[in-house]
């Protein structure tokens, strides 16, 4: 998807393409959310992950809990 917002034509068109038909009063509000979701993605996208482990290394069993605040 590139950087310029969703028209509601465009949501329409995608959302049919999916197998999913839009009335046509839910296109603007179908396309603001996909506009919402992919600038939160994008700001996902610009953090640095680097010394994260990938989730495969997360071990929920060696977690030692503690209860002091």
């Amino acid at each position: 998807m590139s950087s310029a917002e969703l028209t509601p034509a465009e949501a329409a068109r995608w959302a049919a393409r999916a197998g999913l038909p839009l009335p046509a009063d839910r296109h603007a509000v179908v396309a603001a959310t996909a506009d919402h979701i992919h600038s939160v993605v994008a700001v996902l996208r610009e953090l640095d992950f680097g010394d994260t482990p990938p989730a495969l290394a997360y071990r929920a069993e060696q977690e030692t809990h503690d209860a002091a605040v």
